[in-house]
């Protein structure tokens, strides 16, 4: 029987999570990159519903939701070689941060794409909604827009009617990591993740990186400004979504 996403409107979540998708104007070659290069390199709603089948040597399948200027994939890559990587963002000059890493100049049409990374330039709930059951071995979220104003709260990808909908995709004893230096976000993920059957609390780092886990630009912004940042590891449990 073919998997069919589980509907997001129900839960009173908005249509998307992120507000504009692009910064500064692009420059010519970032144009090019979004036009030329992000088209072979995106994951279709097609493969994202069945991605071992794009990836069928990798040890492991990771996704990694608002990858920002994407050096924490890149490190990701780098570390597990052996690891596929979903990287996804919507905002264009995050993507093109990410591409002007990957792709030689002049190109941008013909450069090979990964093995084992692709990108998802979209709401990364739908992507969720698209991927299999249990695909999924550990899932990142690295400093979120934090949507400070409570009304906005229902934007956080992080929400009481998303974990059950994350939990479907990871396996039992995958990690889902966060990081956030931002007071409100930190007190939201302690009373989201408070009283709910599909994760346990493994450890919660305050302060310094724990090891294993890579450098951001937003984190080294964080740490200038003066806030303290907060890293949890949250292990799927077994129980029923």
């Amino acid at each position: 029987m073919p998997h069919r996403a589980p509907s997001l409107t129900p839960e009173g979540i908005p249509d998307r999570l992120y507000g504009r998708r692009r910064g500064h104007p692009l420059r010519p070659r970032q144009e090019r990159l979004i036009e030329l290069s992000l088209p072979r390199f995106r994951l279709t709603a097609a493969e994202a519903a069945h991605p071992r089948a794009i990836f069928p040597d990798a040890a492991d399948l990771w996704l990694e939701v608002g990858f920002g200027g994407g050096e924490h994939a890149l490190a990701l890559r780098e570390a597990h070689p052996e690891v596929a990587l979903i990287a996804s963002e919507v905002f264009e000059n995050g993507l093109c941060s990410l591409l002007t890493r990957l792709v030689p100049e002049e190109e941008e049409a013909t450069a090979p794409v990964p093995d084992r990374l692709r990108l998802w330039p979209e709401d990364a709930r739908h992507l969720v909604a698209l991927l299999p059951d249990a695909v999924l071995g550990r899932l990142y979220l690295m400093f979120p827009d934090p949507w400070p104003k409570a009304r906005h709260a229902k934007r956080r990808f992080v929400h009481p009617a998303m974990l059950p909908l994350v939990a479907r995709v990871l396996r039992a004893g995958a990690e889902w990591r966060i990081a956030s230096d931002d007071p409100t976000y930190q007190a939201w993920v302690e009373e989201s993740f408070a009283d709910q059957p599909f994760f346990a609390r493994e450890s919660l780092v305050t302060g310094e990186r724990p090891a294993g886990w890579f450098a951001t630009r937003y984190e080294a912004k964080a740490i200038r400004e003066g806030r303290i940042p907060h890293y949890w590891t949250f292990r799927r449990t077994d129980a029923p979504a």
